[in-house]
């Protein structure tokens, strides 16, 4: 089993306290669109968009969360204008801990990846990219890091339907320098959004990665169907820019299990302090009645070369 926010090392320790009261709320009462959850010296930190930046909250048992701590404020010369830190991810890689987010730029006229740098995972975090990291030209969202077997880093991110001229979202993969700064490899798109039959729209969401006890990589994604959002699963036998197939069953849909109420995706995988496999999504994926988007967060497990949720 390999996931890319696992090898968090002991060493890595929070240095400044977070003074805020727990909230008595639980996890499924928490908004949340995108979320990303990070384990580090047994706190779980939850990474989320703020207004003029990157915030996140802690927690010790998944239910009960902090009130947000600012971990990256824009600066007054920010060059982002709209759609500002989407889908934040936080990944702990040689030492440092590296924020990944997209804005649109004023730059290039496009949303962009940009990658920042701290030592502690409540920040500051500094960026390192310039404001993007990869091709300008490229409309690119949801940046997510792997690390191969050899130890290189990889960005996987979406290539967004805005920017292809044919109106069909990709998920794309692409080498990055030691330093996480830049690529050093060209971006490559690995499949589009209509390779899975279960596809109703062109958009692709939220890359995560999971190597399977064989060795299988497996990827999941988020795109639309006829229930709504969904979790799709992607699979390649012969590494990260290798050949990529989608699986014949979605890991996660509307109706598909009796619990499964709503809609809902954007997921990422993460291992608790038990050592049980969990997935972390928002559902619904829009606000239905007076139930808005939440963090929900299910256990998984491996089987034939797989993932599912285990309920």
């Amino acid at each position: 089993m390999k996931i890319s926010n696992l090898n968090i090392p002991n060493a890595a320790r929070t240095k400044r306290y977070v003074s805020q009261k727990i909230k008595q709320k639980t996890s499924d009462g928490v908004y949340s669109r995108d979320p990303f959850i990070m384990l580090c010296d047994d706190k779980y930190y939850f990474y989320s968009k703020a207004e003029n930046g990157v915030s996140c909250s802690l927690s010790l048992d998944l239910e009960n969360w902090s009130e947000p701590v600012m971990v990256y404020t824009m600066p007054k010369d920010f060059h982002g204008v709209k759609d500002l830190f989407w889908a934040p991810e936080c990944h702990y890689y040689n030492g440092n801990f590296y924020l990944i987010t997209s804005v649109f730029s004023n730059r290039t006229g496009r949303r962009n990846i940009a990658v920042y740098r701290s030592e502690d995972p409540l920040g500051p975090f500094v960026d390192i990219s310039d404001g993007c990291v990869g091709k300008p030209e490229w409309s690119t969202i949801d940046g997510t890091l792997y690390v191969d077997n050899e130890g290189r880093p990889w960005l996987v991110f979406v290539h967004e339907w805005t920017g292809n001229p044919d109106n069909i979202g990709r998920m794309a993969v692409a080498r990055l320098s030691d330093n996480l700064s830049h690529f050093v490899s060209e971006p490559k798109d690995i499949f589009l959004a209509t390779d899975t039959k279960f596809a109703k729209n062109s958009i692709t969401d939220g890359p995560y990665l999971y190597e399977t006890e064989s060795g299988r990589l497996i990827m999941i994604w988020s795109n639309f169907g006829k229930n709504g959002y969904f979790i799709a699963k992607a699979y390649s036998d012969n590494g990260i820019d290798g050949d990529w197939k989608q699986e014949d069953e979605l890991l996660y849909e509307k109706g598909s299990k009796p619990e499964f109420v709503f809609d809902g995706g954007h997921g990422m995988i993460f291992v608790d302090k038990q050592g049980k496999l969990r997935l972390a999504l928002h559902t619904p994926n829009i606000p239905v009645g007076e139930n808005y988007e939440h963090l929900l967060i299910l256990e998984l497990q491996e089987n034939n070369n797989t993932i599912e949720i285990k309920l």
